[in-house]
């Protein structure tokens, strides 16, 4: 579809507008708390259950995406009014995870027709969640080493292996992973299957983290049968796909933590309000503590310009037909400024920011020191910090890798 700008993008902006007052829920409007809960929840809200309804059968959850698999077919013009309208009324895109951020452009970039058919629709009306088969305990930073073998067995393959920090996989319905097919080669051996998570053999272990969440998880393999249909990508043609995903990933984690609320579900407040409510103002009308003040005023510049960086890459990412090695940089910058946004906040509020549990604490104090806990690990997934910095040397710099002499 075209871009269409002007009086066109003002009609359709009044079309978008008429349809979120008709279908954006009251209970919900004016109520960021109760959506960001809802979103990562997995208690039934039905007014939240309702607006994912809406949008999955208008598909703007996914308002790019192809419109003869459910999506919204919208221009990159039309969507962007569309997520101004929604930011007018307070209204979050209920149509996220794995599938949107990760598999879902994958598939549509190298799926066959029969499987985008199969999965997109799930994906696209928010009913079906995925998960990230990907690192093992011993091939995280170089993925391609990694073990879990899927063997031909005539109309099946047979997957045998262990994968960790697996994100949702307790409350996924299928797994992209990446197999081993081939042990006699290293990259040129691995291919990618598609898993259903109910297949008999699949066992899933969450892992809990230092804040107390248990967003990580173990996922065991053994003899699990995976119908040939669902191997994506060509045979042993895994790692040009997996790479290709992790672009995607890469780039929207880094949108995702340059709003700084990554691991904090009840984070509503911004650091500069906190700052002001728990450290007071100056007589000039300014925050008392110049230090805090300016590390403050610092981090907001890096943020906001991170912002800009991040929509200005996404623009050419579409006109180039997808993100770029660059995402590595928008992923490091990213971690970095989230771990700096909860790392103020927990200075500003004191020893109220030091609250684990019990009295004497307010719920939001509680979810900041968690908030703070949780983006320690905002460096590690994705791609670690270390790694990414690799990667732009190599692949966006051109520096010589120092490995080989």
């Amino acid at each position: 579809m075209a871009d269409f700008g002007g009086t066109d993008l003002e009609a359709f902006r009044q079309e978008a507008r008429t349809w979120l007052e008709a279908n954006f829920p009251q209970e919900l409007r004016n109520d960021p708390r109760r959506q960001m809960q809802a979103q990562m929840s997995t208690e039934f809200d039905p007014a939240w259950d309702a607006w994912r309804q809406a949008m999955g059968d208008k598909g703007w959850g996914t308002p790019t995406w192809p419109k003869e698999y459910g999506g919204g077919g919208l221009s990159r013009g039309e969507a962007r009014v569309l997520a101004e309208e929604m930011a007018r009324i307070g209204a979050r895109n209920p149509i996220g995870g794995m599938g949107v951020m990760m598999f879902g452009p994958t598939l549509i970039e190298y799926g066959t027709e029969a499987l985008k058919r199969q999965h997109l629709p799930g994906i696209i009306k928010g009913e079906v969640r995925w998960c990230q088969g990907y690192s093992e305990p011993g091939s995280g930073s170089d993925l391609a080493s990694l073990q879990t073998r899927a063997e031909d067995k005539g109309d099946h393959y047979l997957v045998n292996g262990q994968k960790i920090w697996t994100s949702g996989a307790n409350l996924a319905d299928w797994c992209f992973c990446l197999v081993r097919t081939d042990p006699t080669k290293k990259h040129e051996g691995i291919s990618f299957l598609l898993i259903d998570m109910k297949t008999p053999g699949v066992e899933v272990r969450p892992i809990r983290l230092i804040n107390g969440t248990s967003p990580f998880c173990e996922t065991f393999f053994t003899d699990v049968k995976v119908p040939k249909d669902q191997l994506f990508g060509p045979l042993n043609g895994g790692w040009t796909v997996a790479k290709r995903l992790l672009q995607f990933e890469r780039d929207n984690i880094s949108a995702g933590l340059g709003g700084g609320n990554i691991g904090a579900p009840a984070a509503v407040k911004t650091v500069q309000e906190v700052a002001k409510e728990y450290v007071g103002l100056d007589e000039t009308g300014r925050l008392a503590d110049s230090d805090l003040r300016r590390r403050i005023t610092d981090h907001l510049i890096e943020a906001k310009s991170f912002q800009l960086t991040v929509r200005r890459a996404a623009d050419e990412a579409k006109a180039n037909q997808g993100p770029s090695a660059a995402t590595s940089i928008m992923k490091y910058a990213g971690a970095k400024i989230a771990q700096d946004r909860n790392e103020l906040m927990v200075e500003a509020m004191g020893g109220q920011g030091l609250g684990w549990e019990g009295e004497g604490f307010e719920r939001d104090e509680l979810a900041t020191t968690r908030a703070w806990l949780r983006s320690k690990g905002n460096s590690i997934e994705g791609g670690t910090s270390e790694i990414n910095l690799n990667v732009v040397a190599k692949r966006v710099l051109g520096l010589p890798d120092p490995g080989k002499g």
